[in-house]
């Protein structure tokens, strides 16, 4: 998968949506705000569908605020990492250090942030329910430049199922995210890009 794949994973939709329990009304933003700063971590499988339709698969780790870890099954075997501040990808098939760029930079890291306020002026877009799931349109409203990120909730409990991203450059991927284990303990290691690079080139 190109680079620009993995970075829209990040930065970055269709809308293929799995079988949802329907939900009779929408979900208020405070109550998905709420959802969202009371993931500590996550654990859980995701497939992705990229911009040119293919689909990867693999294994996601999520601590808040400010970490992910996006590890791509084969024949991709490639890393996503954000934390510190940073996004690092790392090509399997390359000896070169990872591409860096700010986590800031990516509609991601508005579910990240230490505080989600999805309430906030200009931050939702969109806020849509279409018989199965409440859909969030969301983008920083300092930068929106950036893209945008739509977050899908089933309700009853309230649970993330997918989020669909548009990078700064149009390209469109979405994450499908399996059962969430959630509140576990993941090792600093997940997310140390530095490590992860130093490891790589012994």
């Amino acid at each position: 998968m190109p680079d620009m794949n993995r970075r829209t994973a990040l930065l970055a939709p269709l809308a293929l949506l799995l079988p949802l329990p329907a939900t009779a009304e929408i979900i208020p933003l405070a109550t998905l705000s709420d959802y969202l700063n009371g993931l500590t971590t996550v654990e859980t499988d995701f497939t992705q569908v990229n911009s040119d339709g293919t689909i990867s698969t693999g294994k996601i780790y999520i601590q808040r605020p400010g970490r992910v870890r996006f590890e791509y099954g084969p024949p991709d075997r490639s890393l996503v990492i954000a934390g510190a501040g940073q996004v690092g990808i790392f090509d399997a098939k390359s000896n070169q250090p990872p591409e860096r760029y700010p986590l800031k930079q990516t509609p991601l890291n508005l579910i990240l942030a230490e505080t989600v306020n999805l309430g906030r002026a200009e931050m939702v877009i969109g806020h849509t329910e279409d018989g199965t799931s409440t859909r969030v349109l969301a983008q920083d409203p300092d930068y929106p430049e950036y893209g945008t990120i739509e977050l899908v909730f089933t309700a009853e409990p309230v649970e993330l199922r997918q989020w669909v991203i548009t990078d700064d450059l149009g390209s469109q991927t979405t994450v499908i995210l399996g059962e969430l284990k959630k509140g576990g303990k993941l090792k600093p290691s997940l997310f140390d890009i530095t490590g992860e690079t130093e490891k790589r080139s012994n």
